[in-house]
């Protein structure tokens, strides 16, 4: 064991002390911390009041246009032609064009501009005609006046309430913290496993390993590397989110008027209960929201919003899922380092290695996310080969301990094991043999051979 404590100390001081494990403990925290705050600053910018000159020729729309700080409309009465000629002359971004038509076949409005509009822009245009036209219809075919059309406009939400816990449930949260557990761990596991690989590979062509195996045996050698590895990636992950935490705290705190301001024009969640209203861009209401936001009852759906979700679960099972993972993976990685030459010759070995991982991912993404109870999701948490990638997709919706959880921790650790006697067997032989191109059939006669 003394031995391999040593291999360890040497993988884990020798890789922190690179200047490429600096540059990116610090480099990282500031690309993730950038994913928050560079929207943040860009959607904060304002690029100015843009004037929209209407030209409607069914008079169903003159001034029923609602301005807005970023949209300002002008009602002009020329025709489609000169207002053309005449765009380029003035302030005017863009002319939007209603040709005369009836409530029964309503066409296409018109929108002429040399800049192309910003998709928001676009989408508040068409949904506000939809609605103005929507109205007039109510009011003038079916005598429905405006208050009265009021009055019967209802904003509903659908809180999602666990019967064993009585416990809301958020499922955007879930959500996002289930796609963010799982890309981090596929990310983690490739990169750290390569460097395993890619170690085995220096430490063989290079021949030290001749003398590292004259005084450790191969299985102590795999496993010291492996362990060392995996202390280097719980450093750096660690370090990456106590500076990521530190870099947004400190912007938070510089900028937090701006912040605040901001915040008031966010679209909110729609869990729960619409806390800002919508105004007619689609936006929340600043001043209703304010009203909302200062009542006991919405104050209270914040702050079950994020205590219902159990973030010691959430982050134990991602250290034990990203540690088991990746020491699943990094044996299979060493064995195909310690079975070619070079890196060139690992790609047919790579394929069922990895297919595991990028099926894991792809079918995470796209139906583990979606219906994360459901039988497939189940099963495939449980294979070891894909269980750190899904079981940390499920986790934040909620999974049973002991018919979920641990059976799947119970049959990584197993998986962990299995792996790991496999690659044994082939890195102690693969290890010291070189110049010989090995293929599968090579490979399971190291596996069968009895020494």
């Amino acid at each position: 064991m003394k031995k391999v404590w040593l291999i360890i100390q040497r993988e884990y001081l020798t890789r922190v002390r690179k200047t490429s494990f600096v540059v990116m403990t610090f480099l990282g925290p500031i690309l993730m911390a950038s994913v928050w705050i560079v929207p943040l600053l860009l959607a904060s910018r304002s690029e100015g009041t843009k004037i929209i000159e209407v030209l409607d020729e069914t008079g169903l729309f003159f001034e029923e246009f609602k301005e807005t700080d970023d949209a300002k409309f002008l009602y002009i009465t020329d025709d489609l032609q000169t207002a053309k000629e005449n765009l380029g002359k003035s302030e005017s971004f863009a002319i939007l064009y209603i040709p005369k038509s009836s409530y029964a076949t309503p066409k296409a409005f018109y929108l002429y501009s040399y800049k192309k509009p910003g998709l928001s822009l676009k989408m508040y245009l068409q949904e506000s005609a939809n609605k103005i036209l929507e109205n007039k219809k109510l009011q003038d075919v079916y005598g429905i006046d405006e208050q009265t059309l009021a009055s019967v406009k209802s904003n509903i939400s659908l809180v999602v309430e666990d019967i064993e816990t009585s416990k809301k449930s958020y499922t955007e949260i879930s959500w996002a913290l289930g796609f963010i557990g799982g890309m981090l761990i596929y990310f983690f596991i490739f990169m750290y496993g390569a460097q395993v690989m890619r170690g085995v590979i220096e430490e063989k062509t290079s021949r030290i390993i001749e003398v590292i195996v004259s005084s450790v045996k191969p299985i102590q050698l795999m496993l010291g590397k492996i362990v060392g590895i995996a202390m280097v990636g719980l450093t750096q992950f660690l370090l990456w989110i106590v500076l990521t935490l530190g870099i947004v705290t400190a912007f938070t705190a510089i900028y937090a008027d701006q912040i605040d301001k901001y915040k008031m024009g966010e679209q909110p969640m729609s869990n729960p209960g619409q806390l800002f209203p919508s105004d007619a861009m689609g936006m929340p209401d600043t001043q209703q929201g304010l009203e909302a936001l200062g009542s006991d009852e919405n104050v209270g759906q914040i702050i079950d919003v994020f205590f219902s979700i159990n973030y010691g679960l959430i982050i134990f099972t991602f250290l034990f899922f990203f540690v088991g993972g990746y020491l699943l993976y990094a044996a299979l990685f060493a064995a195909i380092g310690s079975a070619v030459d070079n890196e060139a010759d690992t790609q047919q070995f790579m394929l069922p290695v990895t297919i595991p991982l990028i099926f894991s991912i792809i079918i995470g993404l796209s139906f583990v996310l979606n219906n994360p109870d459901g039988s497939v999701a189940y099963w495939l948490s449980l294979f070891p080969l894909t269980s750190p990638i899904i079981m940390m997709i499920r986790v934040p919706f909620g999974v049973n301990i002991y018919t979920d959880l641990i059976p799947s921790m119970v049959l990584l650790v197993l998986g962990f094991l299995g792996t790991t006697w496999i690659a044994a067997k082939i890195y102690r032989t693969g290890i010291l043999m070189y110049g010989k191109k090995v293929s599968y059939k090579e490979l399971w006669k190291w596996l069968t051979y009895k020494p």
